[in-house]
Formats: structure tokens, sequence, C-alpha cells
């Protein structure tokens, strides 16, 4: 029996990686799961936990209000030094690109236990956009053993730093097979939740997420202003805005939108509340790396608020286009959805990111290893 631990501390790690936990979960006589959560995003990453049934056998509380990078990531390290000493564990899995997942990496480093990166090989090449991920994940690749790439060109990207190719596997994005896991029961709950708030959720829906540390600042005001004079303009659409709790984002977006009656500021949204939002809208405005991958399962126009996106598929695919936080790039993009009917604008395009297949890969493959 392998002793496999998952490190994760915020919610976009928990929606990738719990269809593979649920998976290995499937055949306890070869494998011992060991959650571990880092609590990086403490309530929305247990509230998500909740959603897939799981429950962490491991929390850390590793976060401290207005922290800095170094300190966190010294406060992760030593907790989970803590943890591979008292733990017999035979391979690390983490996802993607946070804190957590470069601190899980290299404590496994640290003591010589495999590690296996899911959505490994995503690339923007700029180490300040975004930042810090872009040097996180690149880092984490240096010393994982298993390289679980969504598609080709994370394999190439990997492959021209020198990664051996029998270590790269293309399996797409679990955020895919996360899709899958929604019950028509979920669904149902999801619209008795917005009805009860008299949120119409209608064809006139548009869905927006800030919250990348690039973006606050002056970024973050830019945004703020184009959503104000685009609400304004299409008064008869319905604007939702879930606030990240962050107050470098939360304080400035209340400050200013809080008296639109279009515009519904919410909390941090239940994942499958998120999901049908995007399954809805007629228009979808992020800095989010993981809705850039689920809005094309959705057909759902999606405009990308950051300079740069390691998700290229999406963009050479014609599902997303980057629009920075540009006052003006964003209206005029915007107005080109808003201005139309939502059937006109509806994605033709596959979802360049999976099938909804990659959990059950991803487990033959840590099989054979």
């Amino acid at each position: 029996m392998k002793n496999i631990i998952f490190i994760f501390g915020t919610r976009p790690e928990i929606i990738k990686l719990a269809p593979v936990i649920l998976e290995l979960k499937k055949y306890p006589q070869d494998y011992n799961v060991i959650i571990c959560n880092t609590e990086q995003q403490k309530e929305l990453s247990n509230q998500t936990l909740a959603y897939f049934g799981l429950k962490a056998d491991i929390n850390l509380d590793c976060m401290r209000e207005n922290q800095s990078l170094s300190s966190v990531q010294a406060r992760i390290l030593t907790s989970l030094d803590k943890v591979f000493n008292e733990q017999k564990i035979d391979a690390t899995i983490v996802q993607g690109d946070t804190m957590t997942v470069l601190c899980g990496a290299l404590t496994s480093f640290y003591h010589k236990i495999p590690v296996y990166h899911v959505e490994a090989g995503l690339r923007s090449y700029d180490i300040y956009e975004p930042f810090p991920e872009e040097v996180m994940r690149q880092m984490t690749s240096r010393v994982a053993a298993l390289h679980f790439a969504p598609t080709g060109v994370n394999k190439d990207a990997l492959l021209r730093e020198g990664i051996d190719e029998d270590k790269i596997h293309i399996v797409g994005n679990t955020v895919i097979d996360a899709l899958f896991c929604l019950s028509e029961e979920v669904i149902e709950n999801s619209r008795k939740f917005f009805a009860e708030k008299e949120i119409p959720i209608d064809d006139k829906l548009v869905l927006i997420t800030a919250h990348r540390r690039e973006n606050h600042g002056e970024r973050i005001d830019r945004i703020i202003e184009a959503i104000s004079y685009l609400a304004k303009k299409y008064a008869d659409h319905t604007f939702v805005i879930p606030v990240h709790p962050n107050p470098n984002v939360r304080v400035k977006i209340y400050d200013r939108l809080e008296h639109f009656a279009n515009i519904h500021l919410l909390p941090p949204l239940d994942y499958p509340y998120l999901v049908y939002l995007q399954k809805n809208a007629k228009l979808i405005l992020t800095d989010s790396g993981g809705i850039q991958e689920e809005a094309p399962s959705f057909a759902c126009p999606t405009l990308v608020m950051r300079y740069e996106t390691e998700r290229k598929e999406g963009i050479e695919a014609g599902v997303s286009k980057l629009v920075g936080a540009d006052y003006d790039k964003i209206l005029e993009e915007s107005e080109k959805i808003l201005s139309s009917t939502k059937e006109a604008t509806r994605l033709k395009a596959q979802n360049p990111y999976g099938d909804g297949t990659a959990s059950k890969q991803i487990e033959k493959i840590i099989r054979s290893v």
C-alpha cells in the first residue's frame, strides 16, 4: 500500500485535487490517502472540501493577517517539516502554483519523497506575471518526479526546460473532472440560492472575479472604473461579483460599487454556486486561472483581466481574450458581447483543457510507478 499525501491550501487546489483524491479513495487496498490543508485560504478551502464530501486529516492554520510572502513560506515549510517527520509518506501530490505547492514540493525534496505535480507545465515566462506563481511553478518542476500536464503545450514547455519526457504525462485538466461531479440536486440548490437572494439568473448575467496580487493597487482601480461604466451603460444587465476577502480588493470594490442596483456583491461563493453562475453567464470578466479553464465548457466568452496568461490554449482557441487591467480594452471587448444577445455570442470551439478523464489517467500512472 502506498501512503500518499495531498497538500493544498486554496480553493482552486481543492477543486482540482478532489477528483484525484476521490479516484484514489476508490482503491483503499492500494492507497492510504492523507489529506493535508495548510489553510492558505482557511474558510474557502474548508468550504470547498465539504462540498466534495472530504475532510482534511491535517490542518496547519498557517495564515496570518497582512503577512509577507517570506513569513508565510517559512511558516508552511516549518509546519510541513513536522508533518513529514511524523508520517510515513511514499509520495506527495500537489497542484498548480501556490505558496503551498512550492512548500510541499520543497519539503518533500528535503525528505527525499517523490513529488507528483498536477497541472504541470503552465508558463507565462514573465516572473512577475502572475506574481509570485510563475516562479513557484517553475521551481516545483525542478523537483517533481511526475508531471501531469493538461495539454501538449504544457508538455512542450517542460521538454524545453530539460524535463525527461518519460516523466511527463498529458492527462487534461482535473478541473473538468470536477465539473462532472455536479449532481442535479446541487444545480437545483444553486438555483434556489440565487432566487432567495433575488438575483436574476437570465440571459443578461455578467460574472466578474478579480483578486490576483498583481492586480492590486492602480490596476484594481482601473478594473472597478470599467465595471462602473458597464453597469451604468447596461443597466438592464445583472453584474454579480463574488468579492475576495483580501482587504486590498474588498474595501475598494465595496466603496465604489455597492450603490449600484444592478451590481450584486457577494462573499466568496461555494464552488457549485460559482459553477452555476458560469453556466448561465452571458459574459465573464476574470483574472482567475480556474475560470479560464471552466468557462469554455459552458460556451461562455471570457475576458481575462491579466497581461499574461499561462493558459494560452484558450486564447489560441478563441474561447478567451486577454484585456489586462486596461480600461479601454475591457470596455471594447465587453461591449461586443453585451450589445448582442447571449445566443449570438456563444462559443463554438470545444474546451481545450480536457474531457473529464484526467483523474482516472493519473491514478493509472501512479499505480504503475
